[in-house]
């Protein structure tokens, strides 16, 4: 089972794609709660380079509501990670598919509601 939702962004920079991934996903409910800059980490922390590569901690307040309320353990996997990372030929946009995510939690009502958040993460990705 494939585990994110992936799209290229050919021929647009890190910034243009980040600002269109945020509007995206504000438009499908989702705020960004964190973001790590994994390239300004990994060169402060051993100086190594690499393409730009950015982490969103994405978040449906909505739906994490509903989420923790079924299942108060499930915030361990929260938010919703989407990545945006340099590739050959522009950006690359992957969100978390929600449904693989939380497959270790046997629970059919939780299993539904991630089907609700792969959606809209999909609808998302599909906007940038």
């Amino acid at each position: 089972m494939a585990y994110t939702i992936n799209r290229m962004i050919s021929g647009s920079g890190i910034d243009d794609v980040d600002a269109r991934a945020r509007k995206a996903l504000a438009d499908h409910g989702f705020g960004v709660l964190t973001e790590i800059d994994v390239k300004a980490t990994m060169k402060k922390k051993l100086d190594v380079e690499m393409p730009a590569y950015r982490i969103l901690g994405a978040c449906n307040p909505k739906m994490a509501h509903q989420a923790i309320g079924i299942e108060p353990r499930v915030g361990a996997m929260l938010p919703c990670n989407v990545i945006l990372r340099e590739v050959d030929g522009g950006v690359e946009v992957s969100a978390i598919d929600p449904v693989a995510s939380m497959q270790a939690i046997e629970n059919a009502e939780l299993t539904a509601v991630a089907g609700e958040v792969r959606d809209l993460l999909a609808k998302a990705v599909a906007a940038v």
